[in-house]
């Protein structure tokens, strides 16, 4: 069968036998799925009963909360290409009422809009006699139709072949017919973290966050000032984009809850100030932080809020300079030495040869990064060089300069005094731009000319060595834009 872009998996298996089916059971999705699926939760949906089932409400429940933290480790594991997400529109409980308006008796009055419409609808339900298939995808179609906006002519696939094989590995685990644990819930919850590229641990976080809340969910999403000591930080994502994915995500599990995203500048944020919050939730190791939040808000006469922790999840596919948990830092790392974006078009260059544009901060390594593929056969070019070229006596440039900020920058070899130059434009950025317009681009020629040279010479690959590539507009000249960072700790200067 074909790939799909979109699947919705709905699991109707007991919850007691749910923790050892989880993994086969994404593994066999993820043969048909390649970007996004779904995961609808109803344990014990008879699909072969011949009559058409309903979607009913399930109560919040700690093994609930702990099968959902099972299912993002064990996707983590096993699709970590799948963007997975847990649906909770049908887990509800009945005190949710305090929000005042009347619960409806079925969780999908309208079939619910997903941000992704699925193309195909997959489920654990066994067969108990194999001609009971097609009765079973046609119930599986209507089922889900019911619930959520699919695709036309949805097709519907059962997984149930592959979990054969679990049936004699399922003694032992815990009696389906003992009562489950209820979870604590509240009606204003928060959380809080920087969320960057949402992972498989910021999901059991959500969804876990969406359990306990009935009413609101705050999420206060680091920024500025809180992203200072964050690994690479310079490749965290912009503000916007994290929380234009967070607002898509929660419309997704949950769309009956009201969501608030908001900055977070400091450790506190609205946590301290919100009379209505009543929970937090924390991990692991920022349970000392949910300390601290409930210190100011004791010191704010305000009452301490619950901390809800949950477990951290373990990174099977961590290497030893990375963490053992599930992290974006550890994703952010694997980004290096990889295009963030892919190349723009450069049609309008030649194909040979491929000119890279390096650049980063004073003390990065640019140079020496340079160097090493200097030593791999490309054409250096040192625009730091070359800068000092266009201010030699009898050039385009130098001429110029002279006019714009007096000849009293000569020194006695006719030589612009640099220092000199640098003192009439420090600070001032209408003088500074006067400079720069001057100079970079006859920089860009000398780039330019070294370019061809190397293509005269059948050279494969140049490499651009500049500080200001993209201040001084010559990402036009590269094919590619490589940047390097480093902490600020290590930089030399």
């Amino acid at each position: 069968m074909s790939m799909f872009s979109t699947g919705i998996l709905v699991l109707t298996s007991p919850l007691h036998t749910l923790p050892l089916r989880i993994a086969p059971v994404l593994s066999s999705a993820a043969q048909l799925v390649e970007r996004t699926l779904y995961v609808h939760l109803h344990p014990g949906l008879n699909l072969g009963s011949g009559s058409q089932p309903r979607p009913v409400f399930l109560p919040p429940a700690v093994d609930l909360s702990t099968l959902i933290s099972r299912l993002y480790s064990n996707a983590a594991d096993v699709c970590g290409h799948l963007d997975v997400r847990v649906l909770l529109t049908n887990v509800r409980t009945q005190s949710a009422a305090c929000s005042g308006t009347a619960i409806p008796s079925c969780p999908f009055p309208t079939p619910q809009s997903l941000s992704h419409s699925p193309e195909v609808v997959l489920t654990d339900f066994p067969l108990q006699d194999p001609g009971q298939s097609h009765q079973v995808t046609q119930c599986l179609q209507r089922y889900t139709g019911h619930c959520y906006v699919c695709s036309p002519s949805l097709p519907a696939v059962l997984l149930h072949p592959q979990l054969v094989r679990l049936q004699e590995n399922e003694e032992g685990l815990k009696e389906p017919g003992e009562e489950a644990e209820p979870m604590q819930t509240y009606s204003d919850v928060v959380v809080g973290g920087t969320f960057d590229r949402l992972h498989g641990a910021h999901r059991t976080l959500l969804n876990i966050s969406c359990l306990l809340a009935n009413r609101r969910l705050i999420i206060c999403v680091c920024d500025h000032a809180m992203l200072k000591k964050k690994v690479l930080k310079e490749l965290v994502e912009p503000y916007s984009l994290r929380a234009q994915r967070l607002q898509e995500f929660l419309q997704d599990i949950k769309p009956s809850l009201q969501v608030e995203i908001m900055p977070l500048e400091d450790p506190y944020g609205v946590s301290v100030v919100d009379p209505l919050l009543q929970c937090i939730v924390v991990s692991e190791e920022t349970r000392r932080g949910g300390e601290a939040v409930n210190k100011k808000r004791i010191e704010n006469g305000l009452p301490p809020l619950i901390l809800h922790e949950i477990q951290l999840l373990k990174d099977a596919h961590h290497t030893e300079t990375e963490e053992e948990k599930i992290s974006s830092s550890s994703l952010r790392s694997r980004l290096l030495g990889t295009l963030l974006t892919p190349p723009k078009d450069t049609s309008h260059l030649a194909a040979l040869p491929y000119v890279i544009g390096l650049t980063g901060g004073s003390g990065s390594g640019k140079s020496s990064v340079a160097r090493q593929l200097e030593a791999l056969g490309a054409v250096r070019i040192d625009c730091d060089k070359l800068g000092h070229e266009v201010y030699q006596p009898g050039t385009a440039a130098c001429r110029r300069v002279l006019e714009e900020f007096g000849s009293d920058l000569l020194n006695e070899d006719n030589t612009i005094n640099r220092r000199a130059l640098g003192r009439k434009v420090f600070g001032n950025q209408e003088r500074l731009k006067a400079l720069t317009d001057i100079v970079w681009p006859e920089i860009a020629l000398l780039v330019e000319n070294r370019i061809s040279q190397a293509r005269e010479e059948g050279k494969q690959v140049c490499v651009l060595d500049a500080a200001v590539l993209q201040e001084a507009g010559w990402t036009d000249m590269v094919h590619e834009v490589w940047v390097t960072v480093i902490p600020e700790e290590e930089e030399v200067v």
